[in-house]
């Protein structure tokens, strides 16, 4: 497969990406451009930004954005970058009644436009309407914003599809953010993702999620740009040590993989977010965020803390040894497991059209 051929659609047919796809930074560059660039990406909470002057800031495929709630109380977002001489314009989070660049003190309104410009007299043919932070198009969902760095996105809602009415059953819009974590580590971020979109790793890789869960009836359903993951719980013997962590879980939950790079895991009185950013063609960052319907729950959110952890450790290490065995030069490339690995071929079929797509 060159880089312009065609995806095989027809799964029982189709083979994997080859394993140069994983490996060169020509081909991540281009999925910076074409897939990051061009898809809605959960930068961050509302509640980070729920009052006038209130902001955080980003990085979308390694470009840095500021989102901020304006005096009119509209969420705005912008490029994190100064019309002088392309300093920051923020850093961090806070709440400022404007935002200053950290690099010569030119200072810019909430909704963007230019306020002053220290010592700069004497310069000739400057437009002060036409200097003011480059816009990024955001929105909101529940208890996420989002931003999208392309011209004229689909709306958000509209990507999201089935997901909001589905998830509104747990109410994630009076959740409260209770816990993060991050994790780094040398992979390429679609090594991580082709692991997330299928269960067929779960009896070998994750052995005390296996017992938890009734694999029989593990199914993955496919949507437009996302799919849910069907992962009925046991009940577990509490006679079992070895279960605890699991005893709590619920027998419902809802479980999305949203293209290209992250997902939601709703369960009865909280969610997590999982957030998968590439910092370069052969390493991952990975971002854990949960929230609770009542923040007092601790002994429920250590519970689903250290279970993600103990997840992902396992996750992480065969993450790395397939990145090993993609960068050997005698693998080029598979077939997929037609009953479990449906999803993965969506996934990598969404990724080669957009890096194939023409200008």
């Amino acid at each position: 497969m060159t880089m312009e051929d065609e995806f095989e659609r027809d799964l029982a047919r189709a083979s994997t990406l080859p394993a140069r796809w994983y490996t060169d930074p020509a081909i991540h560059a281009l999925e910076l451009e074409r897939i990051f660039a061009c898809t809605w990406q959960p930068v961050g909470r509302t509640a980070q930004v729920a009052q006038p002057g209130e902001f955080f800031t980003a990085e979308v495929a390694g470009r840095p954005v500021v989102v901020l709630r304006d005096d009119k109380g509209e969420l705005r977002a912008f490029y994190n970058v100064c019309r002088h001489r392309a300093g920051p314009v923020a850093r961090g989070c806070g709440k400022r009644k404007s935002l200053q660049c950290a690099y010569h003190g030119w200072t810019y309104r909430l909704d963007g436009s230019l306020a002053t410009t220290p010592d700069f007299e004497g310069v000739e043919c400057f437009d002060r309407a036409k200097n003011g932070l480059v816009p990024v198009t955001v929105d909101s969902w529940g208890p996420f914003v989002f931003v999208h760095l392309g011209k004229d996105p689909q709306p958000l809602l509209a990507m999201l599809g089935g997901i909001p009415e589905a998830a509104r059953a747990f109410a994630p819009e009076a959740m409260t953010f209770c816990a993060s974590r991050e994790w780094t580590f040398d992979c390429n971020w679609k090594v991580y993702m082709d692991n997330y979109h299928e269960g067929y790793h779960l009896p070998l890789v994750h052995p005390g999620l296996f017992r938890a869960l009734d694999y029989s009836r593990y199914r993955t359903e496919l949507f437009d740009g996302y799919e849910q993951q069907h992962a009925p719980i046991k009940t577990v013997d509490a006679k079992r040590p070895e279960d605890r962590p699991y005893r709590g879980a619920p027998g419902q939950a809802l479980y999305y993989g949203v293209f290209p790079n992250w997902m939601l895991n709703f369960y009865p009185g909280n969610l997590s977010i999982n957030v998968v950013i590439p910092v370069g063609v052969g390493k991952t960052r990975t971002v854990f965020e949960w929230l609770f319907t009542d923040p007092n729950e601790k002994e429920a959110l250590a519970q689903a803390i250290a279970f993600s952890e103990e997840v992902q450790e396992e996750d992480i290490a065969i993450c790395l040894a397939v990145q090993k065995g993609l960068q050997s030069g005698v693998y080029d490339r598979g077939r997929f497991c037609v009953k479990q690995e449906a999803a993965v071929h969506q996934f990598q079929r969404m990724v080669h059209e957009r890096v194939t797509a023409s200008d």
